[in-house]
């Protein structure tokens, strides 16, 4: 019997593994998981309410940075909308910082369902997706906020005078912060596709003025309506498109089957 004839053991373990695990298995070891990143948030959470305020003053400096001197640029347009509002930046401060736990539980969910050159894919793909949202995260706050905040509050002239709600603010800054997360993931699902052949450089390149346009509509759809913050969250999708495309060239599933058969030989 040739080696290729051979029995595939690795797909007779996957199997016999999922024959292992049942269904309800599977649901209560989901919900393990759930409890285990829930309490993680927890735990992050009472700590970080302790420092709220220096959380929401962190959110805020963009815009403060952004107004003159000596002006209060914020308003409470209900009563509970200070306490509500710093339990809510609290609460998102401890999942960003939960986070690699969370990813953890995810990993650990996963594992038992992927072979192991996919599980040595796999965790390396996890972190790297962890530094990208991050640095989505920081590309938002410490470029587009303080230029965006910026070019809005120019038109704050004369008899008009700026004064934003504190809880529309932080939603506001959160919605941005996990968009340009989200965004920044793009070349990692490249990788993911294009490791499994679904997606080339090749094509990539043939489809660039679609991409260009789906770009443009992605984040209409992600930003607040206005032309400058769409702009601010384009102009990089596109660079990360074409980062994508050498990811693909590089890492594709051409190059990985012409090194699985030089193993072989």
């Amino acid at each position: 019997m040739s080696q290729h004839d051979a029995p595939d053991v690795r797909t007779y373990a996957h199997h016999n593994d999922e024959e292992a695990m049942p269904l309800t298995a599977h649901l209560e070891e989901l919900r393990k998981r759930l409890q285990h990143s829930i309490i993680a948030i927890l735990v992050f959470f009472v700590p970080v309410y302790s420092f709220s305020k220096l959380v929401l003053g962190f959110l805020q400096r963009p815009v403060l940075d952004a107004f003159p001197p000596g002006a209060v640029p914020f308003a409470l347009l209900r009563l509970p909308e200070g306490f509500f509002t710093e339990l809510k930046a609290s609460f998102l401060v401890a999942i960003l910082l939960a986070s690699p736990f969370l990813l953890f539980q995810v990993w650990r969910f996963v594992a038992p369902g992927l072979y192991p050159q996919e599980k040595r894919f796999a965790l390396p793909m996890m972190v790297c997706s962890s530094l990208f949202f991050f640095t989505g995260a920081a590309f938002a706050y410490y470029v587009v906020f303080p230029f965006g905040f910026a070019f809005f509050l120019s038109y704050a002239e004369g008899a008009t005078a700026a004064s934003l709600s504190l809880s529309w603010y932080l939603t506001f800054c959160v919605q941005l912060l996990i968009a340009f997360g989200l965004v920044f993931q793009l070349p990692i699902v490249v990788l993911f596709l294009s490791r499994l052949g679904l997606v080339t450089a090749q094509k990539m390149r043939s489809v660039r003025k679609m991409a260009i346009l789906v770009i443009f509509v992605v984040s209409a759809i992600l930003t607040p309506p206005d032309v400058i913050t769409q702009l601010f969250m384009a102009g990089p999708m596109i660079l990360l498109y074409e980062l994508s495309v050498i990811i693909a060239q590089i890492f594709g599933k051409k190059r990985v089957e012409t090194e699985e058969e030089s193993y072989d030989v």
